[in-house]
């Protein structure tokens, strides 16, 4: 049986990364991208409503869903702490956070009862070694690590797992045709995100479910 997947932020090259690899799996892959691209759903994920009529439709379509990858992201930096922009910290707050708050808590029930479920966030090396310029970003992405774990909590004693995976940066083939002579050393390969994260299902739930993947390498 084909897994009901949904991809959060599936019009970015991750998304459309992640998208291809499950499809090509034979899942049935649900995209959403606030801007409507290449396909997804236009729902925008800062509107709670939104998002719970979201999870009402695909109960209604599906009667279930299987794995949510939560890929909603963006960055904001400054050159030194005291120039960090609260303003920065504001968009990335409702970016890293606020969506990820709103798409758990309307899928909890339909995630729960899944018989092999799944959860993921990409988060970053910035969480747990943040430097002055990325204060902003780091802190959202810690507080986004933060919840995930709160929700791997709540899944304990079901069939579903929510999981971290860290990456130091993304890159993609078009970020490497911009710039023909960088190495992207450390960088992880949207390519390889998604192979990570359907590999997300060849472990048990239970060893899954809260864990922190490192894909820095």
């Amino acid at each position: 049986m084909s897994r009901v997947i949904l991809i959060a932020g599936a019009g970015g090259p991750a998304g459309q990364a992640v998208v291809r690899r499950f499809a090509g799996l034979g899942d049935t892959v649900i995209g959403v991208d606030k801007s409507g691209a290449d396909g997804s759903l236009p729902v925008d994920l800062l509107d709670p409503q939104a998002v719970q009529d979201l999870a009402e439709r695909i109960k209604a379509e599906h009667g279930r869903v299987d794995g949510i990858i939560h890929l909603v992201g963006g960055w904001r930096g400054s050159a030194s702490f005291a120039e960090t922009s609260l303003a920065d910290w504001a968009l990335l707050h409702d970016l890293l956070i606020r969506t990820l708050q709103h798409v758990t808590l309307a899928f909890e029930p339909l995630l729960r009862a899944s018989a092999d479920g799944r959860f993921a966030i990409v988060s970053a090396k910035a969480a747990q070694r943040p430097t002055q310029g990325n204060a902003a970003y780091a802190a959202a992405k810690a507080a986004a690590e933060a919840w995930t774990l709160a929700f791997a909590d709540a899944l304990k004693g079901t069939d579903s797992a929510a999981a971290i995976l860290v990456v130091t940066a993304l890159v993609h083939d078009a970020m490497r045709a911009a710039a023909p002579g960088k190495e992207f050393k450390g960088f992880t390969d949207v390519a390889d995100l998604a192979a990570a994260l359907t590999g997300l299902w060849d472990t048990p739930a239970a060893e899954v479910n809260g864990r922190r993947i490192d894909l820095t390498g």
